[in-house]
C-alpha cells in the first residue's frame, strides 16, 4: 500500500498542474478585433493591469433600421502596447488578441488580451500600421 502512494500523490500533482494550464495558460483562440477605443485605464486591487474597451459599429440589430454596437472588452499585455493604446482614445484601432479560457489577475480581467497594435487611425480610412 505504501508504494502506490507516492506514486499516486506525484499523477494527482501532475493532474492539477494540467488542469491549472488548460484553465488559465491555453490559448483558445487568436484574432484581430477593429473598431474605436472607448476607454483604456489601468486598474486593480493588488494587481493593476490595464484594461480596455473596443466598440465595433455596423452590427445588425434585432429591430429594422436601427444599429447595434458590439464591445470588445479586454487586457494589454506590456507597457508598449499600453503606452500606444493610452494615447489612442476615441480612435479607430486594429488589435491582434489571444483568448484564453478564464482570466487570472496578474494578467488582466479578461479572458481577452491585446498582444499587439496592427494599425491605429482617426477613422476607418485613415489608417496607418504602427511599427
Amino acid at each position: 500500500m505504501k508504494k502506490l502512494i507516492g506514486p499516486a500523490v506525484i499523477l494527482l500533482l501532475v493532474i492539477l498542474v494540467g488542469v491549472f494550464w488548460w484553465r488559465y495558460y491555453f490559448v483558445f483562440a487568436e484574432g484581430v478585433k477593429a473598431g474605436n477605443l472607448n476607454y483604456f485605464e489601468k486598474k486593480g486591487f493588488i494587481f493593476k493591469t490595464w484594461e480596455g474597451r473596443l466598440v465595433q459599429d455596423g452590427f445588425q440589430s434585432p429591430n429594422p433600421g436601427a444599429l447595434q454596437s458590439n464591445e470588445f472588452r479586454f487586457s494589454a499585455e506590456g507597457d508598449s502596447v499600453a503606452l500606444i493604446l493610452e494615447r489612442s482614445g476615441g480612435k479607430f484601432v486594429e488589435l491582434r488578441y489571444k483568448e484564453y479560457l478564464n482570466p487570472i489577475p496578474w494578467r488582466g480581467a479578461s479572458e481577452y488580451v491585446v498582444t499587439e497594435i496592427i494599425q491605429v487611425g482617426d477613422s476607418r480610412s485613415d489608417n496607418f500600421p504602427i511599427k
